[in-house]
């Protein structure tokens, strides 16, 4: 089971840094996406999007901090979710349908990173296990 969620976590670790690195090769293009829904400081944000998606990716690859990691994806998450894909105020079925898409993605991502919460740690083949980073007790 130990090899299984370390597949697992380099999967998802994967395509949170995936997202990142898209987020910082294709600013311009995200930056006028985020425009058109509203954001505000657009460009701010898809750069904070992507340190944050970055954060993620790297804390759930290693096992390191990972409440820092899930920390990071519920503050992307969740205004990403609400803000870029309100699939309710679409007019146009076409984007309607891919609204509601993006739109549970998004909340099974967020739902699969809070599970992460209740993996005890340090985790099986983890930094924190290796170099024995004191980890506080669940209460």
């Amino acid at each position: 089971m130990a090899q299984a969620f370390l597949v697992g976590r380099i999967l998802v670790g994967g395509y949170y840094l995936f997202m990142a690195f898209h987020h910082f090769t294709d600013t311009a293009a995200l930056t006028r996406y985020a425009a058109m829904h509203g954001v505000p400081a657009p460009q701010v944000a898809v750069i904070v999007g992507g340190l944050l998606l970055a954060i993620a990716g790297i804390s759930l690859i290693l096992g390191l901090y990972p409440s820092v990691g899930v920390a990071s994806l519920v503050l992307f998450l969740v205004p990403v979710t609400v803000m870029m894909h309100p699939f309710w105020a679409d007019r146009d079925p076409g984007m309607q349908q891919m609204d509601m898409v993006n739109f549970s993605k998004n909340i099974g991502l967020l739902g699969s990173s809070l599970m992460f919460l209740a993996i005890p740690r340090p985790w099986p083949y983890s930094v924190e296990r290796r170099v024995r980073i004191p980890v506080r007790a669940t209460v």
